[in-house]
């Protein structure tokens, strides 16, 4: 599929999406978020993936969040048209969620705004040390509405990520990491290969198993903890009937790689 606004290669089981806007720092209109929510789903039915990296184009940003000047995700007709319009992040953040596959988000410079909420839809993090993290929409007379719902589940401290959200401030380095948002902080020399790294460990897996877990942790979120124990017992005994999951116990024994099939 040809992409205007985004790249999309696969290599050794990984697949790569890239925000192509360097120029505008990567920011997000409808294109970009359209592009995006397909390339994930693509990925999602690549059977030759087993693992997404999500971004973005130059060493100035990951992704800066909305497009301001260029109609952003809120171009419409009238309030109504506008509201509809910014429909189309929700669906990205459900593809995302509800996708097969674990996604690295591989920080390569500032994630602000929009971008931020899109950076923790991701199940893990690498950044860049000189990476700004943080939510300015407070400064435009905005509020990080949407992303709320990725940052309040992606965060250690609840006090102080209301502080970055009502003032606008952004942090980076090892407090993106003890708040939460950040897997990994490594300099730039050392990013390409923590991303690889990263990826190519998660792609090992068995695909059958990374997808039941990944979704078992997330469906498991928002139970109460006797809904979550029930559920999880029958996740456990689902997972102990797949192939995958014999293949992995007698590969154990007999002290050999595992030769996943998938299910």
């Amino acid at each position: 599929m040809a992409y205007e606004t985004i790249l999309y290669a696969v290599a050794d089981r990984v697949a790569t999406i890239t925000i192509n806007r360097p120029d505008k720092r990567n920011a997000l209109n409808a294109t970009v978020i359209r592009e995006l929510t397909e390339a994930f789903r693509a990925a999602d039915l690549d059977k030759n993936v087993g693992a997404i990296v999500l971004t973005g184009a130059g060493d100035k940003a990951f992704c800066a969040g909305a497009d301001l000047g260029g109609g952003g995700m809120i171009a419409g007709d009238g309030v109504y048209g506008r509201h509809e319009a910014g429909r189309g992040f929700l669906d990205l953040f459900r593809q995302m969620r509800a996708g097969a596959k674990p996604i690295v988000c591989a920080a390569n410079g500032h994630v602000l705004a929009g971008g931020l909420g899109v950076a923790l839809a991701c199940d893990l993090l690498v950044s860049v040390d000189d990476a700004d993290f943080g939510t300015p929409e407070i400064n435009v007379g905005l509020f990080p509405y949407v992303i709320m719902a990725t940052i309040v589940r992606s965060t250690t401290n609840r006090k102080r990520m209301l502080e970055l959200l009502l003032t606008g401030d952004k942090i980076r380095g090892a407090e993106v990491v003890t708040l939460g948002w950040a897997n990994k902080i490594v300099s730039r020399a050392e990013f390409p290969a923590a991303v690889a790294e990263m990826a190519k460990k998660l792609a090992s897996k068995s695909p059958a198993i990374l997808t039941l877990g990944r979704r078992a942790y997330y469906a498991m979120g928002d139970m109460t903890f006797e809904q979550a124990i029930e559920y999880l017992q029958a996740m456990l005994t689902v997972n102990t009937l797949t192939e995958d999951a014999a293949e992995g116990i007698t590969a154990f024994l007999e002290k050999r790689p595992a030769a996943w099939k998938g299910r």
